[in-house]
């Protein structure tokens, strides 16, 4: 897998369960308008709000509609047991690829630690094709997984160990993944690096904001040998707009707008749903009205 990856938002009813129709209604946006992948149930489809059964409903709603090979879903838990379990269920129903967090409860986590926890969960996994993607995001989990920790497993498990998805935002902690795992698929959470992409040797972007931006940022990665200038630009505004701490409520907003779907505007606590006058503001903003 590689290119732009959208990391999608989960629509939730007034019960805060997951709800089929829009869900499938959006993914079929993105991978019509740009998109070439869908990350389901990351941390923009709230998954870790969300119980096992809920989860394994999104992920058979995904798995049934779509291609196998453009789907990659979040299936890490604290838990070693219930990250086995979902992953299982990911691989039975066709799933190519695990992103999985690292366990994020038990701090200070030493990198022997890690890694043992990593290898258990491949070992759990026996024969099974699924691969394992690292999902690096120290900014929730409070753990950024060392390059070292990384490497040490991708030569124990290449095939099971095979990409990583970095929402730290370091450029260098990616280049240097690059440059010490060249076998691994390394995607950072931002279609701003697709200008980059090519220099970099990453294989594309795992980000919530391509919910938006599918359009003009698969323009980037098409043209990624050497990017026009005015469309970089036109994504840095556009992404610079939506990141921060209501990028959730914000893509969930602005889904709800495109779509016709107030529903969309939901969200499951903590989180709480962007107001109108602001949501209709980013939307101009984004406009460039």
């Amino acid at each position: 897998m590689e290119g732009v990856i959208a990391a999608v938002p989960t629509p939730v009813d007034t019960t805060c369960s997951p709800m089929r129709e829009p869900f499938i209604e959006h993914c079929n946006w993105i991978l019509r308008n740009g998109g070439d992948g869908l990350n389901v149930l990351g941390s923009t489809g709230e998954a870790s709000s969300f119980d096992n059964a809920s989860r394994r409903q999104v992920m058979a709603w995904a798995a049934e509609a779509f291609p196998k090979e453009r789907l990659m879903v979040g299936t890490g838990t604290p838990s070693l047991q219930e990250t086995v379990a979902l992953t299982t269920f990911a691989d039975d129903l066709g799933f190519p690829i695990a992103l999985v967090l690292p366990p994020y409860y038990y701090k200070p986590l030493s990198p022997s630690g890690l890694q043992a926890w990593y290898l258990a969960l491949h070992d759990a996994l026996g024969s099974r094709d699924i691969q394992i993607y690292f999902y690096n995001f120290p900014q929730m989990t409070g753990i950024s997984i060392p390059v070292e920790v990384i490497s040490d497993l991708v030569s124990v498990a290449p095939n099971r160990f095979t990409g990583i998805k970095d929402s730290s935002g370091d450029l260098d902690y990616c280049r240097s993944i690059v440059s010490t795992c060249p076998s691994l698929n390394v995607f950072p959470s931002s279609e701003t690096v697709l200008q980059s992409a090519a220099v970099d040797g990453f294989a594309g972007c795992i980000s919530a904001s391509v919910n938006v931006t599918a359009p003009i940022a698969a323009q980037a990665w098409s043209r990624r040998a050497a990017p026009p200038r005015t469309i970089c630009d036109e994504i840095a505004r556009q992404r610079g707009l939506l990141a921060g701490p209501t990028l959730i409520p914000g893509i969930k907003f602005l889904v709800g707008l495109r779509s016709n779907d107030i529903g969309w505007r939901r969200v499951l606590p903590p989180f709480t749903a962007l107001p109108e006058t602001v949501g209709e503001q980013l939307s101009k903003n984004l406009d460039g009205s």
